[in-house]
């Protein structure tokens, strides 16, 4: 009778701490989209950019990428993403998508601009450079030196 009481308390420790985390992650989640932008951008190569990659300026994360999808009359990649709604961000800012270095993931990096008119929820930012892949960089570099 000792042993099944134990593994009672044990499973009745577990159910709380399961239930503790789901608490603390639902709060998490609830917290993190209320103040926030939704923006736009177009790429027509996105590399290993995937939803729930990080938008940063500055090397400071900013958002998230929120959504990937393909613009079926341009065939280019739809990439929506939030940004802090305290940082305003002007209309001519210009992005990325980046690497944390040769193994690192990608991320959206935002390089703000210096107008006065500040994107609002759902608008697109129009500069953008598309994603250059390790082998990218390469060929350019090879086919640099031998042009002579």
């Amino acid at each position: 009778m000792n042993r099944g009481m134990a593994e009672t308390l044990i499973g009745a420790i577990v159910l709380l701490v399961a239930l503790i985390f789901l608490i603390f992650a639902l709060q998490y989640i609830d917290s993190s989209n209320d103040n926030v932008i939704n923006l736009k951008a177009r790429f027509y190569k996105v590399g290993s950019l995937n939803i729930g990659n990080e938008v940063k300026i500055s090397g400071v994360k900013v958002g998230v990428v929120i959504d990937r999808s393909l613009d079926k009359e341009s065939f280019e990649a739809l990439i929506t993403f939030s940004v802090d709604a305290d940082i305003k961000v002007p209309t001519d800012t210009s992005v990325f998508i980046d690497s944390e270095g040769l193994l690192g993931g990608s991320y959206l990096r935002l390089t703000p601009g210096i107008s006065d008119k500040i994107l609002k929820d759902g608008d697109e930012v129009f500069k953008t450079r598309d994603y250059e892949s390790l082998e990218d960089s390469v060929s350019k570099i090879i086919f640099m030196t031998n042009d002579k």
